[in-house]
C-alpha cells in the first residue's frame, strides 16, 4: 500500500510539473507574438490651410504601416503610427514634437508638411537626438547639415534653377516675382532673387500676398504695369490657383510659372480654363505614365500611383508622394540597423544610397541631408486640364 502512494505521489509530482512547463511555454509563446510595436511619429498639416499637403501625406502614411504590418512589420515587430495635426501652425507643430518624442517614445518623425514649421522645431531632433524626416521642400532645412534633420522634397534652389533655364530658353530677361508671405514663399523667392542674375535675368517687380488671400488683383495690376515678360509665383497654397484666374481676369498673357509646391492635381482643376500653360518644376509623379518603361522610377511611381487612388479614390499628389520617400527610407534604415536605437537609424539614414522614390533616386551623405539633384525635377505644364511633361 505504501508504495502504491509513492507512487501515486510521484505521478502527481510529474503532472504539476507537465502542466507547469506547458502554462509557462504557452506564456512564452504569447509574449513573443507580442512584440512591441517600433512606434514613427508624424507631424502634418491634415488641416488648416495647408490640408492639401498634410492630407495626402497621412492617407499615405497610413496605408503604407498597414501594409508593412500585414506583411509581418519590420524586424519582426508591427509599426506603431502616431499622427499629430498641426493645423499648419508652428506652435502646434513645437508641441506635437516634443509630445512625439518625450511621451510617445517615437524613434523617428515624419514631417512636417510645411517649410515655416519645420524651421519651427529645426533644432529639437538634434537635442533629443530623434531623427526626423521633413516633407517640406526649403533649402534652408538641409543647409547647413543638422545631424538629425533630413528632408524628402526636392530643394527649392533646384526649382529655381530649373524655372530660371527655362526662362533663359525662352528668351525671358524681365521677370515679376509673386510669393506667398510664408517660409516657403519666403525662401523660394529668395532664391530666385539670388540666381536671376547668372541667367542674365531682371526681377522688375517682387511681391507678396497672404496665405489666406481670395484675390491677387492690386499685385498682378502692379505687376501689368512693368516690363515683366513671365510671372514666378511661389506658392503652396490654394492662392496660387487664384493667380492664373486674376491674371485672365486682368487680360494679361504673358506666362505664368509656379514653384513645385503647384504639384496637385487639385491645383489644376481648381485654375480651370485660366490654368492651361501654367509651367512648373516637379517631381515625376504627376506625369509617371508617360515615362519610358526602362526608367529606374517608373515601377515605383505606377504602383504608389495605383494603390493610392484606389484606396483614396483621390488622385496622387507629389506631396503624398514626399511621406511614401520618408517612411520607407526610415524603414530601409532599421532594417540595415537590425536593431531599434535611434542613432543607429539615423546613421543608417544617412547611408542610404540608390535608393528609388517618388522624388527622385535618394543618395544621402554626411555633407546632403536632401540626397537629390536638379534633374530629380521635370518641367511639365497644364494641357487640357491634365499635367504632361513640357515638350519644348
Amino acid at each position: 500500500m505504501m508504495k502504491f502512494f509513492k507512487k501515486q505521489n510521484l505521478f502527481c509530482v510529474v503532472l504539476v510539473l507537465c502542466f507547469s512547463l506547458t502554462v509557462f511555454s504557452f506564456a512564452q509563446e504569447k509574449k513573443e507574438e507580442k512584440k512591441e510595436p517600433i512606434k514613427i511619429g508624424a507631424i502634418f498639416s491634415i488641416t488648416g490651410g495647408a490640408s492639401w499637403l498634410g492630407e495626402p501625406e497621412r492617407n499615405t502614411m497610413v496605408m503604407y504601416v498597414e501594409k508593412i504590418n500585414k506583411a509581418g512589420g519590420v524586424l519582426g515587430r508591427p509599426i506603431e503610427l502616431i499622427v499629430e495635426d498641426t493645423e499648419g501652425n508652428e506652435t502646434k507643430t513645437v508641441n506635437a514634437t516634443k509630445k512625439l518624442i518625450t511621451k510617445d517614445n517615437v524613434i523617428a518623425i515624419v514631417g512636417p508638411s510645411r517649410s515655416g514649421s519645420t524651421m519651427a522645431i529645426i533644432d529639437i531632433p538634434g537635442e533629443y537626438k530623434v531623427p526626423l524626416i521633413s516633407c517640406a521642400a526649403a533649402e534652408s532645412i538641409a543647409v547647413p547639415v543638422r545631424k538629425y534633420v533630413f528632408k524628402t522634397p526636392q530643394k527649392d534652389s533646384d526649382a529655381a534653377l530649373r524655372i530660371l533655364e527655362h526662362l533663359k530658353k525662352k528668351g525671358v530677361k524681365k521677370i515679376a516675382i509673386m510669393s506667398e508671405a510664408s517660409g516657403f514663399g519666403d525662401q523660394g523667392r529668395l532664391q530666385l532673387k539670388k540666381y536671376a542674375p547668372e541667367y542674365g535675368i531682371a526681377v522688375v517687380a517682387d511681391d507678396t500676398y497672404g496665405p489666406k488671400d481670395t484675390d491677387m488683383t492690386p499685385q498682378l495690376t502692379k505687376i501689368k504695369a512693368t516690363e515683366a515678360q513671365a510671372v514666378v509665383n511661389w506658392s503652396i497654397v490654394p492662392a496660387q490657383s487664384i493667380i492664373p484666374k486674376n491674371m485672365k481676369q486682368l487680360g494679361m498673357t504673358i506666362p505664368l510659372y509656379q514653384s513645385h509646391g503647384f504639384g496637385n492635381p487639385k491645383y489644376a482643376e481648381a485654375c480651370g480654363e485660366a490654368g492651361e500653360g501654367i509651367i512648373f518644376p516637379a517631381g515625376r509623379l504627376l506625369a509617371c505614365d508617360t515615362l519610358p518603361d526602362d526608367h529606374p522610377q517608373k515601377k515605383v511611381l505606377m504602383n504608389y500611383k495605383k494603390e493610392y487612388e484606389e484606396r483614396f479614390k483621390d488622385s496622387v499628389s507629389t506631396f503624398g508622394g514626399h511621406a511614401y520617400d520618408a517612411l520607407f527610407i526610415i524603414v530601409e534604415a532599421i532594417k540595415k540597423a537590425g536593431v531599434v536605437d535611434k542613432d543607429k537609424i539615423r546613421d543608417e539614414i544617412e547611408k542610404t544610397k540608390g535608393f528609388i522614390g517618388t522624388g527622385g533616386i535618394f543618395n544621402y551623405s554626411p555633407e546632403d541631408h536632401t540626397g537629390l539633384q536638379k534633374d530629380a525635377f521635370e518641367m511639365l505644364t497644364i494641357k487640357n486640364g491634365k499635367f504632361v511633361v513640357l515638350q519644348d
